[in-house]
């Protein structure tokens, strides 16, 4: 173990997993809860959809200027106030929804603030990690394994959590977003122990140097970024379809629905943390894993919707999928948060933390689209895309050229 790494307790790791597992459970939580929102407010599909959408594309813009702002203010100064926003937005969300006639626009304006409080949050978890493991990369691929898995089981535990609050009060799911985010803002300010960091370079140098990084880099830093985006449209669109048809096809509802959504993310979470493992900084590994992920994820993406109506088949594809999913995420934190500069890092993540943010954004409308008339051949062209992006990992994935 380097130096650095041995300095990083135990409760420190656990108090950064923790904002992935809130900020997580604070977007997929509510996933199993749309059709009862539908219900309850009186909208339509797509408007519900929003409700997820708003939250991920008020962080897709501002998480460049957070993660800029971590690496000049430092990580905390960044991380605890973004939390607050995330706690105060889920209190007017839920407020809303308990005491207001027509809640749907104020819950919009929540799920903004929530949305502007992950872009300060969830992002700058991976730059702080290679700060803390800036001399061990093999600690900090497990570390971000960690992160990564604590994401994952988020979206694990989301849909029974969600399922659960909202058996008590439907939008009981919003005050608990608070709560959580109450607990990871004391883990964070008592536990975590930020690196002493050096003065910052001028704007105009900063700008120059990140510029010059996308520059020489960019090849496989844009492979990642579009990685993320593709990765998280696929998850969230599949999760909203899901959410929908064990419904109205399966007439699987409530707490039960939680428990069956969870199965494919479940194995999603254990192959992210054993992955995370394993990894272990070897970028010759990275790589292959991330070829064969595109390769079973191209094959099982198709059958999706051929399957709809036999629920064991459609479990057992989309857990497949889901390993994928699960083992594609830990490799594509670990390659970008090694291989980028320390002043660099905070504002390199960030950019591969947005177009995560953009695909969760993205998937929920795009398959309250699809499902209508053209739900398998929207699976189809996912199969096809994940083709092309395996031509390109091929091609601009290239082990010495990240190396040096």
């Amino acid at each position: 173990m380097g130096k650095s790494a041995a300095k990083v307790s135990r409760w420190c790791v656990l108090s950064m997993a923790s904002i992935p597992l809130v900020m997580t459970l604070g977007n997929s939580m509510l996933i199993p809860v749309l059709p009862i929102l539908e219900k309850k407010v009186g909208i339509s599909p797509f408007q519900s959809s929003m409700v997820i959408t708003s939250y991920s594309v008020s962080a897709v813009f501002l998480i460049p200027i957070a993660g800029y702002l971590s690496d000049r203010l430092g990580r905390k100064k960044v991380i605890i106030p973004s939390l607050i926003l995330a706690l105060i937005g889920g209190l007017i969300a839920g407020f809303a929804s308990w005491k207001i006639d027509d809640p749907y626009t104020w819950i919009i304006i929540g799920r903004i603030l929530q949305g502007i409080g992950a872009s300060g949050a969830m992002p700058i978890i991976l730059p702080l990690v290679g700060d803390l493991y800036k001399n061990d990369d093999e600690q900090a691929s497990t570390c971000l394994g960690t992160i990564e898995t604590s994401n994952t089981f988020g979206k694990a535990l989301s849909p029974i959590l969600g399922s659960v609050f909202a058996a008590f009060l439907w939008f009981l799911p919003f005050f608990a977003i608070s709560v959580f985010s109450l607990i990871s803002i004391a883990m964070i300010f008592f536990l975590v122990k930020e690196p002493e960091r050096e003065d910052p370079v001028k704007f105009k140098v900063f700008l120059k140097n990140t510029m010059k990084t996308l520059k020489k880099e960019g090849k496989w830093l844009f492979t990642l970024f579009t990685l993320g985006f593709f990765t998280m449209l696929v998850l969230f669109s599949v999760l909203f379809y899901l959410s929908d048809i064990l419904e109205k096809i399966h007439d699987i509802n409530g707490i039960k629905k939680g428990f069956v959504l969870a199965i494919p993310l479940t194995v999603l979470c254990i192959v992210a943390y054993i992955t995370g493992r394993k990894i272990k900084g070897n970028l010759p590994t990275m790589r292959k894993i991330i070829i064969v992920c595109l390769i079973v994820w191209a094959i099982s993406v198709v059958f999706v919707g051929f399957v709809s109506k036999q629920l064991i088949l459609l479990l057992i594809v989309t857990s497949i999928l889901g390993m994928a999913m699960g083992a594609i995420m830990p490799v594509l934190d670990a390659i970008i948060t090694e291989n980028t500069k320390k002043e660099e890092r905070g504002t390199i993540t960030s950019f591969y933390s947005a177009a995560r943010f953009a695909g969760v954004a993205a998937g929920p409308p795009l398959m309250s689209l699809l499902m209508k008339k053209y739900l398998n051949t929207g699976y189809i062209t996912a199969g096809v895309l994940a083709l092309l992006l395996l031509f390109v990992v091929i091609k601009f994935i290239n082990v010495k050229e990240i190396e040096n």
